[in-house]
């Protein structure tokens, strides 16, 4: 029995550091797709939450594996400002694109195709996909803090250092010097530390409420008639594809660093937590928001002990008190989040060591992906280009 109690509350603990480690999000991806398509926040902050914990749930419960989820970094950004801000795609249109490619998900997950799918597409380009988002999460992040502003003569340049420009840099280096020390809290100290300073120097208004009830606005709004227009179809096998790669080298790779193999060497119940994640993304557009993936950011909580479903499902719980807490939320202007977009980009860009760039014509692809990405604004032309 004391072995039990003790078992319990190893993964308690890790499942507080997994919600620690991603808590950003809830904040983070409301900001990106309000800014960038024009979403009520506090139904995207809705949606991302029931999100997190519904699926968070079914991966414990249902794969028994230690893995979060939540709307993707990159993939939210794909939605707000390829698809909507640079196509002009209303967004329950794009909630219509998000839930067919949930569809194919959940269909490619029952069978060993999707493996074999992810695996069809060279490695360069893959390892070349995660560096370009990086490359474009940053390019946002520098845009949302004021260092980086449009030109007329030189399409962009650098923005004047004020206020917010000179809190998300003191943002950025206090989450950078806290993920030095391993701290699960990096990203929201520095958001934190960040809008207590913007409120001080007149940046930040306190809200007239602190608690709200959940915006259940955004839930099945979604137009999913609309959205299998052929001329969207590239954004369906995009979204596809996108969370393909993120979710398969999430597994995989958490699963080999952290011991978490079955008896075969293989990931511990692969086919169930893909399946998950598939869901994630089908639910994703169902509830509001962009698509759902399995967070690399869940290897804090297993490197804390956590082996077990209950970890997430500790996770899962720690996300429930989000719903009432959209006021708080709002405070954190976008210098406040830039820092993380900035920091997830750069972490996502380290995947560029593993590029083989000995032929030019392993190079030359995987360059043009890294480059395009950024520069067209939009994940779909640096893959298919």
């Amino acid at each position: 029995m004391k072995l039990e109690r003790t078992l319990v509350a190893r993964e308690a603990v890790a499942g507080l550091t997994t919600f620690f480690t991603m808590a950003y999000i809830i904040v983070v991806n409301p900001a990106i797709l309000s800014g960038g398509a024009g979403m009520p926040f506090s139904g995207v902050m809705t949606a991302t939450v029931l999100l997190c914990a519904s699926m968070t749930l079914l991966m414990g419960l249902y794969a028994d594996l230690p893995f979060a989820v939540a709307p993707g970094m990159g993939l939210n950004a794909f939605f707000a400002y390829t698809i909507v801000a640079g196509r002009g795609v209303p967004w329950p249109q794009a909630l219509g694109i998000v839930f067919w490619a949930g569809v194919l998900f959940a269909l490619l997950s029952v069978t060993p195709l999707r493996a074999r799918l992810a695996c069809g597409i060279p490695a360069n380009l893959r390892t070349a996909s995660a560096a370009g988002i990086g490359l474009f999460l940053t390019f946002i992040g520098l845009k949302n803090a004021g260092l980086v502003v449009g030109d007329a003569t030189t399409l962009v340049k650098l923005g004047a250092l004020g206020k917010p420009a000179a809190l998300a840099l003191l943002g950025l280096l206090l989450s950078c010097w806290l993920l030095g020390r391993k701290s699960p809290f990096a990203f929201l100290a520095g958001m934190a530390a960040v809008t207590a300073a913007g409120a001080a120097t007149g940046l930040v208004r306190a809200p007239q409420t602190w608690l709200s009830r959940p915006d259940f606005s955004l839930a099945f709004s979604l137009s999913p008639a609309a959205a299998l227009k052929p001329a969207l179809w590239p954004a369906i096998v995009s979204i596809l594809f996108t969370d393909l790669f993120d979710s398969i080298s999430t597994f995989v790779g958490v699963s080999q660093a952290c011991g978490l193999l079955d008896d075969k060497g293989e990931p511990r119940n692969l086919q169930k937590g893909l399946l998950v994640d598939a869901m994630a993304t089908l639910g994703a557009g169902l509830l509001g928001t962009s698509s759902g993936t399995a967070y690399i950011e869940s290897s804090a909580g297993i490197e804390a002990g956590g082996r077990t479903g209950l970890t997430s499902v500790f996770t899962a719980l720690c996300f429930l008190p989000c719903l009432f807490l959209a006021p708080v939320a709002a405070l954190v202007p976008s210098f406040a989040t830039a820092p993380v977009l900035i920091i997830v980009g750069a972490l996502m860009f380290r995947s560029v060591s593993a590029l083989d760039l000995a032929r030019i014509e392993d190079a030359l692809p995987a360059f043009l992906t890294i480059a395009l990405i950024p520069l067209t604004f939009s994940i779909t032309q640096g893959l298919l280009w």
